[in-house]
């Protein structure tokens, strides 16, 4: 009974002992994932900047579009007013024209 006894201790020794590996072996593992991650995050966020340019450059452009054509229209419309205030004024000068000279009318 003694053997039985003595073997099943260091039975059980062993296997506190390969418990207490694979333990040791998955803190291993965690912290080494743990590291993996924060490189990661250290080279993402060393080159977000690269990452975003593309995007901000390509808004840029579109930004630097659309106040171009913002510019054109107001432009035109500016010529058109311009035009119809003319043709406007011409009429009226006329109409006072024709209504001092004929105020019958």
């Amino acid at each position: 009974m003694e053997d039985q006894l003595k073997r099943l201790l260091e039975a059980e020794a062993r296997a506190q002992g390969i418990i207490e590996s694979a333990s040791q072996e998955r803190q291993k593992m965690l912290d080494d994932a743990l590291a993996g991650v924060h490189e990661a995050e250290a080279r993402f966020e060393a080159n977000r900047s690269n990452l975003r340019e593309p995007f901000l450059k390509e808004a840029q452009g579109r930004a630097e579009q659309a106040v171009a054509e913002l510019g054109r229209k107001y432009e035109e419309r500016q010529r058109n007013l311009r035009d119809m205030a003319s043709r406007h004024e011409q009429e009226a000068v006329e109409a006072a024209l024709n209504l001092l000279l004929d105020p019958t009318v």
